[in-house]
């Protein structure tokens, strides 16, 4: 038995749904661990048993961490599963230690982003680290999926035998604009008000500050004074139960200045043909999921500087890396590429190109499955 343990549903049918569903294929018997929520049902419809663990939050909440620890334990006993898989930030802190108490003979755990960065202050950094060193000691493998955080365990002391960069991917048949139809992208256009001749800009991530909403916001205000013609439009839900939550009021006065919120979606590959270009303003990333998406539908991208984006976006080959929190950098890098159809389709043809050659997600799926099988030391097991 393989289990995934993830803080939300959402984690595990949107960012591991196929890998789950390709473990399977692979002959293991395959169950998801999370909060409950509205993702179960299609967890389950794609063959995922799912287990609710009742104190996972993704809110500060010590108490109802040390909670779930001891919840899963307790789980993870009953089930006596072959191989548990974590997922940071938080179940991969206590998923690795509940496994280990449980007697789990193989523990791993995937690293999307080390929550502290170089740039961080040093309490924070400090802090984070600490946490992620102790925690890799319960696991057998840390799989990693940005280079820059491969360099940054190792050098907190984690054996580099145990640390192997994984990357990242997405589905490219899924992410395909030779799959799109032109009249969709004019009806969807005209769903958010824009014309043939407009630019409309793209973004795709939850409604929380640290994802660079509010510097997004004031250039937004700048962008549209310049050029009328640029359109911007959000796809991501509000995430209330964050400390650095996007506001209603917030909200409102970004529709006032031409900034349209399509709310969460399932759909968003149809969605990305309605742009022009897409914009990530986030403070930090791991690998970013909606990045890859965008550079695989052919889109050029305006990306933050940051770990993450530098390793999705080629500067003034893909699209333009500027400085994070500065929305001033980012309406104009916006406005040279609304300015310049000739420059958008270089950096889209481009994109899609780094994309087919970078970020499949078939060969994530095979070293994850190389990595349980040399864990175990056998064939993948079912039951």
């Amino acid at each position: 038995m393989l289990v995934h343990v993830t803080t939300t549903d959402m984690s595990l049918d949107w960012l591991l749904g196929p890998q789950l569903q390709a473990f399977v294929a692979a002959g293991y018997d395959v169950v998801g661990i999370s909060a409950g929520g509205p993702h179960v049902p299609a967890i389950e419809g794609a063959g995922i048993r799912h287990i609710a663990l009742d104190h996972a939050t993704r809110s500060m909440a010590p108490v109802r961490d040390a909670r779930a620890l001891v919840e899963l334990v307790a789980l993870l006993r009953r089930l006596g599963p072959d191989i548990v898989h974590t997922h940071n930030p938080k179940p991969g802190v206590y998923g690795r230690v509940a496994a280990r108490l449980a007697g789990v003979p193989v523990v791993v755990n995937t690293v999307h982003g080390l929550y502290a960065t170089p740039e961080d202050r040093w309490v924070k950094r400090t802090a984070v680290y600490g946490i992620e060193r102790f925690a890799a000691r319960w696991s057998q493998a840390e799989l990693v999926q940005n280079e820059e955080d491969v360099a940054t365990l190792v050098g907190l002391g984690v054996p580099a035998e145990r640390v192997h960069l994984l990357g990242n991917g997405i589905d490219l048949d899924r992410f395909d604009p030779d799959r799109s139809d032109p009249d969709d992208r004019l009806r969807r256009r005209a769903q958010i008000g824009a014309g043939p001749d407009d630019v409309v800009v793209g973004l795709v991530g939850r409604l929380v500050a640290e994802k660079g909403y509010r510097e997004v916001f004031a250039a937004a205000t700048l962008v549209r004074r310049l050029n009328p013609a640029v359109r911007f439009v959000v796809i991501g839900p509000n995430d209330p139960a964050k400390a650095d939550a996007i506001t209603e009021a917030e909200r409102d006065d970004a529709r006032a200045h031409g900034v349209t919120f399509l709310g969460a979606r399932g759909d968003v590959e149809q969605w990305y043909p309605a742009m022009d270009l897409y914009l990530l303003a986030s403070y930090r990333e791991g690998f970013p999921r909606s990045a890859m998406e965008a550079a695989a539908m052919g889109l050029p991208i305006v990306a933050t500087d940051v770990r993450g984006c530098r390793q999705v976006v080629v500067d003034d080959v893909t699209g333009y890396l500027v400085p994070p929190r500065d929305g001033a950098a980012l309406a104009e890098a916006v406005l040279a590429l609304a300015g310049s159809p000739a420059a958008r389709a270089r950096m889209a043809e481009a994109a899609r190109h780094r994309a087919r050659t970078h970020f499949d997600q078939r060969q994530v799926i095979d070293i994850t499955l190389a990595t349980y099988e040399r864990l175990l030391g056998t064939t993948p097991r079912s039951g």
